[in-house]
């Protein structure tokens, strides 16, 4: 068949629909908001190249090129491109093409609807290999003879330079790649960007999310410098927030063509999306990476309030070769340019400045380019290269995915790489922080961590602000802020990262090597904010996140996690994971560090508190004398019974209101039907709160917050009335947060006031 509508389609029928035209049916057969739309098969590429007696012309073309001559492989492209534009298409083709697009039409109820027409290669999108950007798309097209101009023109640049090469460097052989072009729907975004349901970089179970003004086409290319977002996929957590300067967009002008122009000044530094919509967007990716059963490279849009997936493919970085050089590693210099670490891996080598495509020759092997952004056209030189460094763009544009798969250091979102650094003079790149150092380095020790979140001007409080912190990594950047310590340091990120049940390592005689892994990655985390407290929470993984791991296969399968075998309930009867824990602040108090705090989850009853107080002695280290000791306020039962915890001794309490407020409300945050239902608002939530965090005002305990309530400004000023001792943010949030207090604080001291006038 000529022409397959996406609801015909699915995963399987990528030799019919290519990559893009194949996710694309799947996506909608799955019940994910996709912009209709169908694609021309590549059946139809095959039988016009075949036809047309133009398909030998072009294998002869190809079989001279030497694709290593930068510039005899571009005249070629040219040659064979200008051969498919000019050859007319079959009318039966035309007519089925132009069929399909009128009933396109009908459906969305508008004449000559715009479209956009992208490229769909038969060997595009598959999990072994990316073809990011090598073939065109073309936005904006209305009426049958501008999609018929353009199908032919998207059929073209399967034979452009940037194509051959990669086909060539990846043995494709080029008579078996074909072509199938889809034809979709324009969403008209006003915002837009990429989405990875992991960490390209690490795997790591957390939606790396990428957003800018307008259409998606500026995140992708490379042409701003976006927005970045992490969210904790177990929890819908939201843990990094970066806000970029988004200097261009792309837009639509009257004529309805895609263009690019300045974003307005007053959006430029604004924040793109909303908790919301991050939510909105986390619970996509979960559900088409469950649905997929692997991470998947998504772009999305949002057209006012309705969001659509606009296309999804495996990623294709996760198990490719490493970097040669050591991630872990660091570099110590002068730092000559900053930006985002998008591909892991330290370079060194000469700088190139490539500011045009007929620059390319001059990148030798061993170089480091520099430019503002690169290009598909450039991939041929960006492979000779040890390093990439960019001006623009945002850690999924084209620079990143492309560093990732080549294995290259890569650093993109400078704004100034390519006036700051000079041509030809040495510099050292690492790719995992986004730093660029003077001169060519010997690794020796860990270089200073490059700060997303710069620090205001300090405000007063009394009430102390803190961060949340999940990875080691986040330590500088939220130290940054100048938050007065870590409210919650999370030990299920530092603990599983390496992909092994931690149970695993004590049943292999390693227990030695768990304590050391936690020690090392909680000591980065107590040296950025030394002198001040780090509270270190104990292990709190439900069994679904235990089963994935390596020795997991042995954790049973609970109908409910969030309400199961967790927290200390299962430490408990797990004790020798426990002590593993205790032992390694064991290790780093013995170092000297004293400003860690051991807080114990998801606790039901004072007895729980008392047997694993009983556990930390056994190993040496004194709770209340060598180590602040506290506890988690999660369930119901713990604030209603607070006084008796506090009656056998606590240093501090935290309130998880994350968890109180589902356990309190019955509601599942997570599940679409109830999440609507979820407040931490609710008289009850905010009844245990009060009373948790006076009861331990009346013991003279601290008492602190880490749930998502403590970002909400007017929730802090009441819990700033009730006598709260501190409140821990995501890193983004400290400052906000801290106004927020300041000027609770001063309401109170206000109204005080007024009333001693009375």
């Amino acid at each position: 068949m000529y022409v397959q509508k996406f609801e015909d389609l699915n995963k399987s029928d990528i030799g019919i629909a290519g990559g893009k035209g194949a996710n694309l049916g799947e996506l909608t057969q799955a019940g994910i908001p996709v912009p209709p739309g169908f694609v021309v098969t590549a059946e139809t590429y095959e039988k016009f190249m075949e036809d047309s007696g133009i398909n030998d012309k072009v294998l002869d073309i190809l079989d001279q090129i030497d694709i290593n001559d930068t510039k005899a492989l571009q005249s070629a492209a040219e040659e064979i491109k200008s051969i498919i534009i000019e050859t007319p298409i079959p009318e039966d083709m035309v007519m089925f093409i132009k069929e399909a697009y009128n009933q396109l039409c009908q459906r969305v109820g508008e004449d000559d609807t715009d479209v956009a027409i992208r490229s769909s290669a038969t060997a595009e999108d598959l999990p072994e290999a990316s073809f990011a950007g090598q073939q065109d798309t073309f936005l904006h097209v209305s009426g049958d003879e501008e999609v018929i101009e353009y199908i032919r023109k998207c059929w073209a640049s399967l034979f452009e330079a940037r194509a051959i090469f990669y086909r060539e460097e990846n043995n494709f052989e080029h008579s078996k790649v074909l072509i199938a072009v889809v034809v979709q729907k324009m969403a008209i975004a006003d915002k837009a960007g990429v989405m990875f349901t992991v960490n390209p970089s690490t795997g790591e179970e957390i939606a790396l999310i990428e957003g800018s003004w307008g259409l998606g086409e500026a995140v992708v290319s490379g042409d701003v410098t976006p927005d970045n977002y992490q969210v904790d996929k177990t929890n819908n957590e939201i843990i990094n927030v970066t806000i970029s300067d988004k200097k261009v967009m792309y837009t639509n002008d009257e004529s309805g063509t895609s263009v690019k122009v300045n974003v307005p000044e007053n959006l430029r530094m604004e924040r793109v999306l909303s908790d919301d919509e991050l939510i909105e967007l986390t619970e996509m990716g979960k559900r088409v990476q469950a649905h997929y059963g692997e991470p998947m490279d998504t772009e999305w849009a949002f057209e006012r309030d309705n969001l659509f997936l606009l296309q999804a493919r495996p990623i294709t970085t996760l198990d490719g070769d490493a970097p040669a050089a050591d991630d872990d590693a660091g570099v110590e210099g002068e730092v000559l340019v900053r930006g985002l670490g998008a591909s892991p891996g330290i370079a060194t080598g000469n700088v190139k400045i490539v500011l045009d495509i007929d620059e390319l020759d001059k990148i030798e092997e061993g170089d480091v380019m520099v430019t503002t952004m690169t290009t598909p056209d450039m991939v041929p030189a960006m492979r000779r290269a040890s390093g990439i460094i960019t001006d623009e763009g945002g850690v999924t544009c084209h620079a990143s995915i492309i560093s990732r798969e080549l294995g290259i250091p890569c650093v993109v979102g400078t704004g100034d790489a390519t006036k700051t650094l000079k041509e030809n003079t040495g510099v050292t790149l690492d790719g995992k922080k986004g730093l660029v150092f003077e001169g060519i380095k010997k690794v020796e020790e860990e270089a200073p961590q490059a700060t997303a979140v710069a620090a205001e001007a300090p405000i007063l409080t009394v009430t102390e602000v803190k961060a949340n912190v999940s990875m080691p990594e986040a330590a500088e950047r939220a130290a940054a802020t100048g938050a007065d310590g870590v409210g919650l340091l999370r030990t299920e990120h530092l603990m599983l990262t390496a992909g092994i049940h931690p149970g695993k390592f004590i049943a292999d005689g390693k227990e030695d090597e768990l304590i050391n892994t936690i020690a090392e990655n909680v000591q980065i985390v107590a040296d950025a904010f030394y002198p001040k407290p780090v509270w270190y929470r104990t292990l709190d993984a439900p069994t679904d996140e235990f089963i994935t791991l390596e020795g997991g296969e042995n954790e049973p399968e609970e109908h409910n996690p969030m309400l199961g075998w967790r927290g200390i309930r299962r430490e408990l009867d797990q004790p020798e994971i426990l002590k593993c824990e205790f032992k390694a602040i064991k290790k780093l108090h013995e170092q000297g560090y004293t400003n860690i705090g051991i807080m114990i989850p998801l606790s039901q009853s004072p007895s729980e508190l008392i047997q694993a107080k009983a556990l930390c002695s056994e190993v040496g280290l004194e709770p209340h004398k060598d180590v602040d000791f506290g506890m988690m306020v999660e369930i119901p039962a713990a604030a209603l019974t607070i006084e008796d915890y506090l009656a056998i001794g606590v240093d501090f309490v935290s309130l998880g209101t994350n968890d109180l407020t589902q356990y309190t409300l019955a509601v599942d945050r997570n599940n679409e039907f109830v999440a609507k239902h979820y407040t931490e608002e609710h008289p009850a939530v905010m009844k245990l709160i009060e009373r948790t965090i006076k009861k331990c005002a009346e013991a003279g305990v601290t008492c602190s917050i880490c749930g998502q309530a403590g970002s909400v400004p007017h929730i802090v000023e009441k819990l700033v009335k009730f006598g709260i001792t501190s409140v821990s943010s995501n890193a983004d949030a400290v400052a906000e947060v801290r106004k927020t207090v300041a000027r609770a604080e001063q309401k109170i001291i206000l109204e005080a006031a007024r009333k001693r006038l009375e």
